[in-house]
């Protein structure tokens, strides 16, 4: 198997104490690779990054949400106040409560939600779980359905069956692996090649198809589908019409209203890896037009500190993106 090459180095005080292999791809506006590293067609888990293909096929089985909710039911939520609201709302409507979910119990994400939950001698909750609304969705298209809800997570289950179908015909591949999710749900392998084209075809779907219904609401409302105060949040609101979303295990997809998309993986999972590459592959494939004066600069680097002062970055490495042959 290919080595994959550096993508992210690690610079503290002019010396570059660590770097991050990966692999990544750039897809032009007609489909094909523009730019990419490494091999993009190996198979990977895209952890979080499969959301999307989740949330298609849950509107393809009955699922009734727009907007927020559905934003929500596609994203991996930050565990705020308004994110939990929205999950009780998918699951009232469904008539289903908490009790109902069976994700695990889990700390918001967003730090200030957890010193207001701790404050408030709270805990970790089922409804905080970065995947709760998801799960809420998948339980609502289960009703919708008529499918049983306790058994949603089993594999063989229908509603993960409609998944792993809209995974294969999105990204354009078998799924080559199937696994369990941190939340718990199956979890489909396919290459990073695959998600781009996933990610591609959700934008350039028809007005009012599932695949577009998501990718719309997703990029309305990025609050939603990650937190107030989270990068792909900030990426959204950067340049008008991109979608973006993470996985875990260092994941991002991204795909432009034009046709352009990409993904990442990191080979050694660091998430804090994944946000600058992203930000030097949507400027490979010539996105760099910033509704936000300055904020992809202050992505594509992440500062690293030495006491108070700043001594050095998180920064793509300067040969990460190769044309292809």
């Amino acid at each position: 198997m290919e080595i994959n090459p550096v993508l992210v180095e690690v610079e503290r005080s002019g010396f570059v104490e660590s770097r991050h292999r990966g692999a990544a791809i750039g897809l032009d506006a007609d489909g094909a690779a523009a730019v990419r590293a490494g091999a993009p067609e190996e198979p990977i888990f895209p952890r979080s990054a499969n959301k999307p293909m989740q949330a298609v096929a849950m509107l393809r089985s009955g699922l009734d949400l727009d907007g927020e909710l559905l934003a929500l039911a596609a994203g991996s939520h930050s565990g705020e106040d308004f994110h939990v609201e929205g999950v009780e709302k998918i699951l009232a409507g469904a008539g289903l409560g908490a009790a109902d979910l069976r994700c695990p119990e889990q700390w918001p994400l967003d730090q200030a939600a957890q010193q207001e939950v701790a404050r408030s001698n709270g805990g970790p909750s089922r409804m905080r779980m970065n995947c709760s609304g998801k799960h809420a969705a998948m339980l609502a298209t289960c009703v919708a359905a008529g499918w049983p809800t306790e058994t949603y997570l089993d594999p063989e289950h229908p509603l993960q069956a409609a998944v792993r179908t809209a995974v294969e015909e999105l990204a354009g591949e078998p799924v080559t692996a199937t696994g369990i999710d941190g939340c718990g749900a199956p979890l489909f392998a396919v290459s990073a090649a695959g998600v781009a084209r996933a990610f591609r075809a959700l934008v350039l779907a028809g007005p009012g198809t599932p695949e577009r219904r998501v990718a719309d609401a997703m990029r309305a409302h990025p609050q939603w589908t990650s937190g107030t105060r989270r990068e792909e949040r900030q990426l959204m609101d950067a340049v008008p019409g991109l979608l973006v979303k993470c996985g875990a295990e260092g994941v991002d997809a991204f795909a432009f209203s034009d046709g352009r998309a990409g993904a990442v993986k990191i080979d050694d999972g660091a998430m804090r890896a994944r946000t600058p590459v992203t930000v030097a592959l949507i400027r490979a494939l010539g996105i760099d037009q910033t509704a936000a004066p300055g904020a992809l600069d202050d992505l594509a680097t992440v500062p690293l500190h030495g006491g108070e002062t700043t001594v050095g970055t998180i920064r793509p490495a300067p040969t990460a993106f190769t044309p292809p042959t």
